[in-house]
């Protein structure tokens, strides 16, 4: 029987963890805020591989795990994919308007 390679769990913080400082450090690279946009346009989670970004899969790992680490999204496993989502209600309710400035910025 062949094993399954688990990977390692993933690391969020707490709402109350969440800092303005950290969310807006994580949004200041264009990649990072290229791939909010996409999960902030979709009320479905979008896998890894679903995300259209111009990086290597290891460097899109790098991204999405600052971003996780600034508490800005969340992810899911499920077999060896992993399923990503905006932290949208707890960013919201803790600065409230920020995502939505971030997001209308122009491009």
């Amino acid at each position: 029987m062949a094993k399954h390679a688990t990977l390692p769990p993933l690391h969020y913080p707490a709402r109350e963890e969440i800092t303005v400082e950290g969310v807006l450090r994580a949004l200041a690279d264009p990649v990072r805020l290229a791939i909010v946009r996409q999960l902030a346009g979709t009320e479905r989670e979008i896998s890894c591989s679903g995300l259209t970004v111009p990086v290597t899969k290891s460097t899109l790992t790098h991204h999405l795990s600052i971003l996780r680490q600034a508490g800005v999204v969340v992810g899911r496993q499920e077999g060896t994919t992993r399923f990503n989502s905006l932290r949208r209600n707890d960013l919201d309710t803790l600065f409230p308007g920020l995502l939505n400035g971030v997001l209308a910025a122009p491009r």
